[in-house]
């Protein structure tokens, strides 16, 4: 049932006890939130509003209509990287249109109940996108943590990092020592205490400090322009058409990290509230605030961890935090918005260095250059590609090639292998020993010659084909009467693997050769008979028992 969170919370009974606790959570969110969305929208190539007002708009919704009970959402730091790339190829009108295919697509896997697919994509190709972005971000912000002189920072990391250190001697002393005692608060505050958020207090601290004092530091205002003091009206965006094949891939790659980090952080959610998010809701919601985020003048969103989790640690249980949050957001805006424009560069760009220290989860990475090869090369791809190449191209090629390695795997897992000893080099008017005898004995049943039994232990999948291909090339050269294929160990088949029973079937009957499938289970019978291929094999050649098989194999042996 496609049912939110915010309504199964109410149907649960609702308590002033609660609300008071809720409505505080979301008010202390909500400050949490604002240098953030401020941040955000600096470092994703747009003005500081729009990510202020996707965490109202998105905010609301994917607390309004989400499948969790405590998950945040506005911008964050996984869609700074993708949205910066968007919008210098594409502009802003170009991002409107990829977020809203994005959020029709999170409609469309939530609507097909794909929420449970996405748990399912591989760690070390999160870990490594995670990781990468984490990098892309803190050098995203060396130029205003330093306050450099320069008129523009390349897009290519190489690049970026030769730019600035061409331009290091015009490094304004002012400007770094702003952004270092904003990053001392920011590490300091919350052992002082946890009730006033510190990136809050190290924003309000470093903006009083640089107008008491008058320093020589770039603020938002001197950059952007005054802050807009409410939402702006919907505005649907101008498509241009002839782009609009361009702007899928990307679209899907919004989709994706919006898929995923939500569901992460709704994971991570249950585990410290000890309840169960709706991943089908929660995709369905991600998909609305999406479509409805770039029509107020918005960038994507998702669920945001480090917000869920705050939320939780004041209080929050149900989403009247999540929704309290927004509204705390508004609030700020409207009476307060004028003044943001005073905030200092150094001091958001100082928060969105421990935000990239967070993100990139250093100690995960380190760990899983321990794991097995095949993961270790899949980390280091996609992190390699997020970080020199681009994002799109890192999840789309580290997903594929983490499948790739999964087939590997699966296949590895596959065995066929004869449980009767071939009489190829006994010739057959010589009279049989008794040990020769024993080795033709299967769960106490003497196998006759002209009768060869082989098992196929594990997932029948495409990985699998080419050992049955072998099989077929091992009983060749002397083609017995009769083949007992034993399936008790397939739990599963797919079309590649009844692709190649067929091929066995078809070159067994040009031999002369009886194939008999034995012991098949009920999902591989019932893919054969959906892709009508009982009849290539024959009712009578499909034995319950190996007992059954043998009657028919001496039958025609």
């Amino acid at each position: 049932m496609f049912i939110p969170k915010s309504i199964v919370c109410l149907r649960e009974g609702y308590t002033r006890e609660r609300l008071a606790r809720d409505l505080g959570a979301g008010v202390v969110v909500g400050i949490v939130a604002l240098p953030l969305a401020l941040a955000f929208g600096i470092a994703s190539g747009v003005a500081p509003e729009r990510g202020l007002y996707t965490a109202i708009i998105a905010g609301f919704l994917i607390s309004a209509l989400g499948g969790s009970r405590v998950q945040i959402g506005g911008p964050t730091g996984a869609f700074v990287v993708i949205v910066y790339g968007i919008v210098s190829k594409f502009g802003y009108d170009g991002l409107v249109v990829i977020t809203i295919i994005a959020g029709a697509l999170l409609v469309i896997l939530g609507l097909a109940r794909m929420g449970a697919l996405i748990k399912y994509i591989p760690y070390p190709v999160i870990t490594g996108f995670t990781s990468g972005i984490a990098v892309i971000i803190f050098s995203g912000e060396v130029k205003d943590f330093l306050g450099l002189k320069m008129a523009g920072v390349p897009a290519g990391f190489i690049e970026k990092w030769m730019a600035f250190a061409e331009h290091f001697h015009t490094v304004s002393i002012p400007t770094a020592l702003v952004a270092a005692g904003t990053l001392l608060v920011l590490i300091v505050w919350p052992r002082i205490s946890r009730v006033v958020p510190a990136p809050f207090v190290a924003m309000i601290a470093a903006t009083v400090v640089v107008h008491l004092l008058h320093l020589p530091v770039e603020t938002i205002g001197t950059r952007f322009g005054a802050v807009p003091s409410s939402l702006p009206a919907p505005h649907l965006p101008s498509v241009d058409w002839a782009n609009f094949r361009e702007y899928i891939s990307p679209a899907v790659t919004v989709a994706l990290l919006a898929a995923i980090e939500s569901l992460l952080s709704a994971v991570v959610a249950d585990g410290m509230i000890g309840s169960r998010h709706k991943s089908n809701m929660e995709l369905i919601a991600q998909g609305v605030a999406n479509i409805a985020s770039p029509l107020f003048g918005g960038i994507p969103a998702t669920g945001a961890i480090a917000r869920t989790a705050t939320n939780i640690r004041t209080g929050g249980r149900t989403p009247v935090a999540g929704i309290t949050h927004a509204v705390t957001l508004l609030l700020i805006l409207v009476f307060l918005g004028k003044w943001a424009a005073m905030v200092p560069l150094a001091s958001l760009a100082a928060i969105l260095v421990v935000v990239a220290y967070h993100m990139s989860e250093w100690r995960s990475f380190a760990g899983l250059l321990r794991a097995p090869k095949s993961d270790i090369a899949v980390l280091v791809l996609t992190f390699g590609l997020t970080v020199f190449v681009d994002l799109t191209v890192a999840v789309q090629v580290g997903i594929v090639v983490a499948s790739l390695l999964f087939m590997k795997r699966m296949s590895d897992l596959t065995h066929v292998q004869g449980i009767t000893e071939p009489l190829a080099d006994v010739d057959v008017h010589e009279e049989i020993t008794e040990v020769r005898r024993r080795k033709r004995i299967v769960d106490g049943r003497v196998i006759p010659p002209g009768v060869e039994i082989y098992e196929v232990n594990g997932p029948f999948f495409f990985g699998a084909a080419d050992k049955i291909r072998d099989t077929l090339l091992e009983i060749s050269p002397r083609p017995p009467k009769a083949f007992i294929l034993r399936m008790r160990n397939v739990p599963a088949i797919d079309a590649t693997g009844i692709h190649a029973l067929e091929q066995m079937a078809i070159k067994c009957r040009h031999q002369g050769t009886t194939m008999i499938l034995c012991e098949i289970r009920q999902q591989p019978l019932r893919a054969i008979v959906r892709a009508r291929k009982l009849a290539l094999f024959g009712r009578r050649n499909l034995a319950k028992t190996l007992e059954i098989a043998l009657e028919r194999a001496a039958e025609v042996a």
